[in-house]
């Protein structure tokens, strides 16, 4: 009923920059917090960005100052901006929605909750 599909990502040198971007497709009425985590090999998925349906953004310190995070309310999508990589970066991506608003048939609307991205891989060489 509800697909978050990522799109971005890739190979890139230390220092570089790269763009995520996450678009929720099904028939949605409302979209609330956005996040982006990330799983390095052997690691726990780590959280490292999320926005707010107002626009309030939280990031994991690892990322201040080099990462943005973005929403566009009306095209249901979120974006991460990624510069001055670091080796350290490199990882799985995964989008996610904490909730999202869906129409139904028989209830009107509900609610879908924990909704996640397939995962795109950033690789951040020397």
């Amino acid at each position: 009923q509800v697909q978050l599909v990522e799109s971005g990502g890739g190979l890139v040198q230390a220092g570089g920059s790269l763009r995520l971007s996450c678009a929720a497709t099904g028939s949605i009425l409302n979209v609330n917090t956005w996040g982006w985590y990330r799983q390095a090999p052997g690691k726990q998925r780590e959280l490292v960005a999320t926005i707010t349906i107002d626009g309030i953004t939280n990031y994991a310190d690892s990322v201040k100052g080099r990462f943005a995070i973005s929403r566009n309310n009306n095209k249901r999508t979120a974006s991460l901006e990624m510069n001055s990589l670091k080796p350290e970066d490199t990882a799985v991506y995964y989008c996610n929605v904490d909730w999202i608003l869906v129409r139904d048939q028989s209830m009107g609307a509900k609610q879908i909750f924990d909704s996640w991205g397939q995962g795109t891989q950033v690789t951040v060489s020397p």
